[in-house]
């Protein structure tokens, strides 16, 4: 699986993303945007948007970023989409995938953002771990346990869409991770960091190959970045599930 993990000024998780696609087997490769000509993403089997802050996060988080790559690759990107390869985007990704209109994508790709990244409520930056209840398998989530824990990092994360979006993501299971307590409650302030509507953290769209999540993964993929990883009876970090699920199924489809 040859991996296209997209760069621009401002993402910074790009090397944890490449090393994890790396350990689970895949031919990660860094695709500055500045350097996208075109065809280019035909060469590759996916398409990774890493989380950071693109462009200083200036006009909202994503959006710079998001009208760049439309402008460069609109159309490649389209029918790498409707190709039914995947596109994942953690945290800053997934706020480009959003100004994209690839998520949350109930009727397809659509022309307009038809949901946002908001600012959190607290009105603040949110660095935590928060735990995540599973919704539904994925290619993204096949292989991930009921319950995870992954860490956030953002300004701008909350979920927010009009009633009749969320109705039907809703009703096309298109949420795949939900915050939830410790307790496996629902939660307030601070599990729901950022006070996403129906607790929502992660999402796919319709045709259930682009996937968007505020936690980063890539930071829980080994077992030693948990801050309790001495008491952590296990050698793999929850985000690993997530890369691997991925990668069990495209080799799955590619035998």
């Amino acid at each position: 699986m040859k991996v296209a993990i997209l760069q621009m000024e401002g993402t910074n998780c790009e090397e944890e993303s490449y090393m994890a696609f790396k350990e689970i087997g895949a031919e990660p490769e860094y695709l500055h945007l500045n350097l996208l000509r075109p065809g280019m993403l035909e060469d590759y089997d996916m398409l990774f948007i890493p989380g950071g802050f693109s462009s200083g996060d200036y006009v909202r988080a994503g959006a710079i970023f998001a009208a760049r790559l439309k402008a460069k690759a609109w159309n490649e990107l389209r029918k790498f989409v409707e190709a039914e390869k995947p596109v994942m985007g953690v945290c800053n990704g997934f706020q480009v995938l959003i100004e994209l209109g690839l998520l949350p994508g109930t009727d397809g790709i659509s022309d307009v953002p038809e949901a946002a990244l908001a600012t959190n409520e607290s009105n603040r930056f949110e660095c935590r771990w928060v735990h995540l209840k599973k919704e539904r398998d994925s290619i993204f989530s096949a292989n991930v346990p009921d319950r995870i824990v992954l860490p956030v990092a953002h300004a701008e994360g909350r979920f927010i869409a009009s009633p009749r979006v969320i109705e039907e993501m809703e009703a096309q299971r298109q949420v795949v991770f939900r915050y939830i307590a410790p307790d496996g409650s629902k939660p307030d302030y601070p599990w729901n960091p950022n006070g996403s509507i129906n607790d929502i953290a992660a999402v796919v769209n319709s045709y259930g190959n682009v996937f968007g999540i505020m936690p980063h993964p890539e930071r829980a993929f080994f077992w030693y970045q948990h801050p309790d990883w001495t008491r952590i009876p296990r050698n793999r970090g929850d985000g690993y599930y997530v890369f691997e699920s991925l990668m069990r199924i495209i080799e799955a489809k590619n035998r």
